[in-house]
């Protein structure tokens, strides 16, 4: 089976990154006739968290896509067999992923054995998926803008996530970035 395409789109806060994918895979699945997928990283830590996912999930629900919703906070590899080549996958998102391994378990984070474990398994799920499914589309915050100071702990896992972006990115047919809701591209043929 050939490997899908796939598309990144990435950032800032409430840039409009998320709608702009779900109209783009939404656009795809149109075309194709494919089968819309929704794997979603977040994790109800708190109320206002768990409002938003209750209403990403209403969204959805509500708009007749038909949607099938994964929640996978980690272990994104877990799922990677689940898909087939009629499968449209948007995974929202990637720097939601990182947080949750990056800050899961054991206070590990400094070692590099472990800095390069992670990179290479979120990396190695990506690319399990993109070969089981017709399209994937990823999502990420755009973070590396703004200064990082002297925390160590911060610069470690912007370190992490730009070299995810810029692997991800080598990897993509297309890759976007959204600003005040307008998706701008910058890799790829023009639609």
């Amino acid at each position: 089976m050939a490997e899908g395409s796939l598309i990144f789109i990435t950032g800032g806060v409430r840039s409009g990154k998320s709608s702009y994918a779900e109209r783009t895979a939404a656009r795809i699945a149109e075309k194709t006739a494919g089968k819309l997928h929704y794997i979603a990283a977040g994790k109800a830590f708190d109320s206002e968290m768990e409002a938003r996912i209750r209403k990403h999930r209403y969204d959805r629900d509500k708009s007749g896509l038909g949607w099938t919703t994964w929640e996978k906070p980690s272990k994104l590899d877990e799922i990677s067999g689940s898909f087939g080549n009629q499968d449209i996958i948007l995974f929202d998102c990637l720097t939601t992923l990182l947080n949750n391994e990056f800050f899961g378990g054991e206070d590990v984070w400094q070692t590099r054995e472990f800095q390069q474990n992670l990179s290479n398994e979120i990396l190695s799920s990506v690319v399990e998926i993109r070969k089981k499914c017709s399209c994937l589309i990823i999502v990420s915050n755009e973070v590396l803008n703004e200064a990082i100071g002297e925390n160590e702990l911060v610069f470690t896992y912007a370190k992490i996530l730009g070299k995810l972006h810029r692997e991800i990115v080598k990897l993509a047919d297309e890759a976007f970035l959204v600003e005040a809701g307008i998706p701008i591209q910058m890799k790829g043929d023009p639609a």
